[in-house]
């Protein structure tokens, strides 16, 4: 059974969201270990200069690399990453569980991710050109990873 985590900053904040996540979270435990493991976000001002930024990019990837194991499967989700199709992203999770047990999909705060943490990353993945309320993308996450295990699976849930 694969380990899929979904490493992100911040937490959830209104009760539809965390109701969605719990769904699919059921969902995904027939087919893997599935947790979310949240970070704290560091706190910065209104209008914070680059620097500021920076810095709190860094303190936030330095808490999600220590949550990362060397045998990991990475994917930074990032606007410049790659978009896929859901057949694809459940393909790629299929060809990489012959050599890796556990996936870590990593999920920013609203400034991104730090340049640590995607190079990191064995896969940089995009949901859309489009931003997206983190709150909102991390339901959108979930949901799509378990139509890649529905897909993996041989599901009905996928048409």
């Amino acid at each position: 059974m694969l380990n899929i985590n979904i490493i992100c900053v911040g937490k959830l904040k209104e009760k539809f969201f965390v109701d969605a996540v719990n769904e699919y979270k059921k969902r995904c435990s027939a087919y893997s270990k599935f947790s979310i493991i949240e970070v704290d976000e560091y706190k910065v001002p209104d209008n914070p200069s680059t620097a500021v930024i920076e810095k709190s990019l860094d303190i936030e990837g330095e808490k999600i690399l220590s949550l990362i194991k060397p045998s990991d499967f990475v994917f930074s989700l990032c606007i410049e990453g790659k978009e896929m199709k859901s057949e694809e992203l459940a393909q790629l999770i299929e060809k990489e569980s012959l050599t890796h047990s556990c996936f870590d999909f990593v999920i920013g705060s609203s400034h991104g991710l730090s340049k640590k943490v995607k190079d990191r990353a064995d896969c940089k993945l995009s949901f859309s050109k489009m931003t997206f309320p983190h709150q909102l993308f991390r339901v959108m996450l979930c949901e799509q990873i378990y139509r890649a295990e529905s897909i993996i699976h041989g599901s009905k849930y996928h048409k």
